[in-house]
């Protein structure tokens, strides 16, 4: 029997050391894993979190044991680079911050033990990731255990993994054709039975299940499914075939179902794994496919950190978060941009999400980190292989964002696609382009299925750009199949604008966003998956924008995950088929116009609005409800939706819970009415604000607090035959003189984006882009990085250059 002991306490943290003797003999800090230094310094902004070598040590009693049996380390996330030492002596060196790995100390105890990890996230060219929107946080931040084995064991040094790997063949019943693993025509289709098993009867599955051993062992026993079955183990191998007759099939959200099969020893030494059985299709015309039905793919992605804790995240953290994601009815995760906690995968699978998982190179292709992404994909699949609710390996992210297509990025690709085949012929490979890649690179021909990252409507361009961009893509390339990796605006809940618009940072533009943008997809069932970039708020600390310091702003959800913003529930009106009502705009409570529009989001078909008790209008209608409600003094806005009949009852009224500021607050109860002239047939679901009409809008919900660009200038500070920041960058570009000043104020505001931003500002893609922008509308993008002062003094000087005739 194997014995697994967690090490969370008895650490401490050294910050410095100039090697292992000085860190064993300072005396640190007092800790408990999961910890990572960046916890405060890499979420508050400016770009300079500690990024180095720290130290984690403590004392190791190791628990009686026999001669026969052997110690052995594991470290599920050491971020980035570790090296473990014991009594000083150097055992092991990791690179790659997000897998597990484990070390033999059988033969390097002694009676008394000391234990030193260094761990390191500094800047380097060789382990990923180096350039990306996020924080690299440094630290031991997922467990670390002390695993006590038989020396005939199921293999602990094979690439991470669990030692044990289940691959499922399902004949799907029904009259449905199930195909073969791997391409047919224009279609991708895995999970389904092969040739060689015409005889499976329709529901019924063919399991293989194969063992690596380590140390003595001969035989293995396998068990699934009241099933039992031996082999020999060859070579530190060993393989069993099993045939599930009216297999239970793992169903997506709709019924998660979960087998277990077991392996165990002669030497006592027994592990098991949860695996699923479902058939998987990707259709270039018609999207995804779960087990032979149309199962379109509509979710968000995640990032791992939160507010206060960095990624040290515990297991509370993990469940709070699926819950989330479970309320807004999503049934796919885009985990980025790296390998997740194995607790947050066996979640995925609870739920019956369907996942990409991606290892982090991004951004930035580097020569020497090669070998570094080949030994993260390795780990990433070997270690997830068993996963059910994992449907595609991410090969790369915006990979192409700081420079071009080289032979040297290209054959990497190659590599790694190659790489994923051999170790999984049941999931397809895919990549999340940057929105700047031409449609005609080669590299979008590497990997079996491909996805972008559109940011049209935020960063630059119009909203219609996504709904043209993919069009022009699917009638070019109808036979590829296309997905929406990642889109979104950023939010700062404290603005709020009654006429929101591209780079106001208010929540009111993440709402008008996020509705275009489903619409575009609704009408697209092509799209064989959409992500919203991100369902958080995270960390990026290179970032100070949008009156918050260190944070990517593009959640719908806050990063401390108390407060989710309007445009949340819009996704949760198309997605969830629990019954709510959601009135948009609760935080902009303070409004000067004489008549306010009363936004509804609701997955109801008919919304009645009140104010101040008195019924305004009832609409019927789509997910939106929009309301033209006069204003004159504080009122009290309820919207309320349900299924009626006629009649009149009593009925159950359930109020959401809404977050404000400075405001009342209403918890989630559930209150007795009175209804005339309807019949509740079930719940009404009802919500409730409170706005008031001020003289002048309030100054606190605009991000800059002097008023627009256009404020900013009198008429006569445009002289007609004159350059000025009204003109196109293209046109500024093509003269040296206002070039010049241009690219001075790009790189400056580039620069207060953080090292992302910094590292595109020269690809010749993104520039030919914004060519047809004018710089008047890029300002108003980066405004808080530019002052008043500052676009003043640039249009002057622009003012002082005379246009060709």
């Amino acid at each position: 029997m194997r014995k697994t002991i967690l090490l969370d306490t008895g650490w401490k943290f050294v910050k410095t050391a100039s090697d292992v003797e000085a860190a064993v003999n300072s005396c640190g800090e007092d800790i408990s894993l999961p910890h990572t230094w960046n916890a405060v310094d890499g979420q508050d902004g400016g770009n300079d979190y500690y990024r180095g070598t720290c130290w984690y040590t403590r004392k190791l009693e190791v628990p009686a044991r026999k001669d026969d049996q052997e110690v052995w380390l594991e470290f599920n996330g050491a971020a980035m680079t570790a090296q473990v030492w014991l009594n000083g002596e150097l055992l092991a060196r990791h690179e790659g911050g997000y897998s597990t790995f484990r070390v033999n100390i059988t033969e390097h105890l002694q009676e008394e033990n000391v234990l030193a990890v260094s761990v390191d996230n500094s800047d380097n060219d060789s382990v990923y990731p180096q350039k990306a929107d996020f924080t690299f946080y440094g630290g031991l931040y997922r467990e670390v255990n002390l695993l006590i084995v038989p020396k005939a064991h199921f293999a602990l040094g094979y690439a991470g993994g669990p030692g044990m790997k289940v691959t499922t063949a399902v004949k799907l019943g029904g009259g449905e054709s199930c195909g073969c693993d791997g391409k047919d025509g224009n279609k991708l289709q895995f999970g389904g039975c092969e040739e060689s098993d015409r005889e499976l009867k329709p529901g019924s599955a063919r399991i293989t299940v194969e063992a690596w051993t380590e140390g003595p062992a001969e035989s293995v026993e396998f068990t699934i499914d009241g099933q039992s079955k031996s082999a020999v183990v060859t070579d530190g191998y060993a393989k069993a075939v099993f045939i599930i007759e009216n297999v239970h099939l793992w169903d997506g959200t709709n019924d998660p179902y979960l087998y277990t099969a077991q392996a165990k020893l002669d030497s006592g030494d027994e592990i098991s794994t949860r695996f699923g059985c479902r058939v998987i299709r990707f259709d270039p015309q018609e999207g995804f496919f779960l087990n032979g039905r149309s199962y379109p793919l509509r979710g968000v992605s995640r990032h791992q950190d939160r507010a206060g804790a960095g990624n040290a995240l515990t297991p509370e953290m993990h469940r709070e978060d699926m819950e989330i994601i479970k309320e807004i009815g999503a049934n796919t995760l885009r985990l980025a941009h790296y390998q997740h906690s194995q607790y947050f995968y066996d979640l995925c699978d609870e739920a019956g999400m369907i996942v990409w998982a991606e290892i982090p190179y991004i951004t930035l292709h580097m020569e020497n980190g090669v070998e570094n992404t080949l030994s993260q994909m390795k780990e990433l699949i070997i270690q997830n292989y068993n996963h059910p609710s994992i449907v595609c390996w991410g090969l790369s992210n915006e990979i192409t964002a700081s420079g071009g297509v080289t032979e040297s990025l290209m054959e990497n690709h190659r590599k790694l696609n190659d790489l994923c085949h051999s170790l999984d012929f049941t999931r397809p490979t895919t990549m999340a382009h940057v929105f700047m890649l031409e449609t005609d690179s080669p590299l979008l021909a590497i990997p079996d299925i491909g996805s972008y990252n559109l940011y049209f409507g935020w960063y630059l361009g119009e909203l219609s750009q996504n709904d043209s961009f993919f069009d022009a893509y699917h009638q070019t390339y109808p036979d590829r199949c296309i997905g929406f990796s990642e889109y979104g605006a950023d939010a700062n809940p404290a603005f709020q604008s009654a006429q929101p618009e591209r780079g106001d940072y208010t929540e009111s533009y993440q709402c008008v966003y996020h509705e275009h943008i489903l619409d575009m997809i609704e009408k697209r069932p092509y799209l064989w998956a959409t992500h919203v970039w991100n369902l958080f708020d995270f960390a990026a600390d290179g970032r100070d924008e949008g009156g918050k310091n260190g944070v990517n702003q593009k959640g719908l959800v806050t990063m401390d995950r108390q407060l989710k913003k309007d445009a949340f529930y819009l996704y949760k009106a198309h997605w969830s088929s629990d019954p709510f009502v959601h009135i948009c705009g609760r935080r902009y409570a303070d409004r000067a116009e004489e008549t306010t529009e009363i936004k509804v989001y609701s997955n109801q078909p008919q919304v009645t609005l009140y104010v101040d008790g008195k019924l305004v209008e009832t609409q019927n209608g789509n997910y939106i409800f929009r309301f033209q409600v006069p204003i004159s003094g504080e009122h009290c806005v309820e919207a309320k939706a349900g299924q009626t009949e006629g009649g009149m009852e009593t009925a159950s009224i359930e109020t959401t819970s809404i977050e404000t500021t400075g405001m009342k607050t209403t918890s989630k109860e559930t209150a007795s009415i009175e209804t005339t002239g309807m019949k509740m047939a079930d719940k009404v679901m009802m919500d409730d604000i409170r706005i008031r009409k001020v003289d002048k809008p309030n100054p606190e919900y605009c991000f800059i607090q002097d008023g627009g660009i256009v404020n900013w200038f009198d008429k006569e500070d445009f002289k007609e035959g004159y350059f000025s920041i009204k003109d196109t960058l293209a046109a500024l570009q093509s003269n040296p003189q206002t070039g010049a000043i241009v690219g001075q104020m790009m790189a400056g505001a580039a620069a207060s984006r953080g090292d992302v931003a910094e590292s595109v500002k020269d690809n010749p893609n993104l520039l030919k882009m914004m060519g047809s922008m004018t710089l008047e509308s890029m300002l108003k993008q980066a405004q808080d990085a530019v002052t008043p002062e500052q676009i003043r003094g640039l249009n002057s000087a622009l003012q002082q250059i005379k246009k060709p005739e």
